[in-house]
């Protein structure tokens, strides 16, 4: 797991459809869960996706609390 790649989930928000504009970080189970079922997008956005989706399923989202308070973009919603 790359240091960098945990950073862009509390800065990279969702460029398209039901929660666009919402950061990855934020981006609900189920959706996560949908893309893990359906396929990730090529590119970084779906490595992003699915480094969060196994965060979530694996409960240690809240490893990126602190990752929040040295995020600048991540005061943006």
């Amino acid at each position: 797991m790359n240091p960098e790649m945990l950073q862009r989930l509390v800065q990279v928000q969702m460029p398209y459809g039901k929660y666009k504009g919402r950061l990855i970080a934020d981006l609900p189970g189920n959706y996560l869960n949908w893309f893990a079922r359906e396929g990730f997008p090529k590119g970084e956005l779906g490595q992003l996706l699915a480094l969060m989706q196994e965060l979530d399923h694996n409960g240690l989202a809240h490893l990126l609390k602190p990752l929040r308070s040295v995020s600048p973009e991540s005061t943006r919603r």
